[in-house]
């Protein structure tokens, strides 16, 4: 299981006493463990899958992004540079990324696997991405490539 790789890499890091790996590894338990204890207060399962921790990765991601950007505009290069390590570490769980070649072919199987003929298909479209290619995708590239294809 996912949660427990990334413990292990935690106790790695710990005796390797890498201190931005520490932290950024505790981040992620911490974000698991606040999931967990949301699915309870709903009443749904305590367990968090390995899907919904990859979901979690991807938005963790998308968030240090969106940091670097601002940064970067700030002139804050040191901490830009920051929260790169902090995405390359959270990168190490997540599987391979497609490219966009292979996200285009992805969107047209996709769309013909369904049979989609319009954007209403558009749901279906992105349900059958998801299902597919669950943390192996920039799902908004995917999203607008089935737009332009549906429209």
């Amino acid at each position: 299981m996912l949660r427990e790789e990334i413990n292990v890499r935690l106790k790695e890091a710990l005796k390797a006493k890498e201190s931005r790996r520490v932290s950024t590894l505790r981040l992620v338990l911490a974000a698991i463990k606040d999931r967990e204890i949301k699915a309870r207060g709903d009443g749904s399962q305590s367990v968090v899958t390995d899907d919904e921790i990859l979901h979690l990765l991807e938005t963790m991601v998308r968030q240090r992004d969106e940091a670097i950007i601002l940064y970067e505009k700030g002139n804050r290069p040191e901490l830009a540079s920051q929260e790169k390590e902090e995405k390359k570490i959270i990168q190490e769980f997540m599987p391979q990324q497609l490219g966009d070649e292979d996200i285009e072919s992805a969107v047209i199987d996709a769309i013909s696997s369904i049979g989609a003929t319009s954007l209403k298909d558009m749901g279906s479209v992105m349900a059958k991405l998801r299902e597919n290619y669950s943390g192996q995708m920039d799902f908004s590239k995917a999203g607008q490539l089935a737009k332009d294809r549906l429209s």
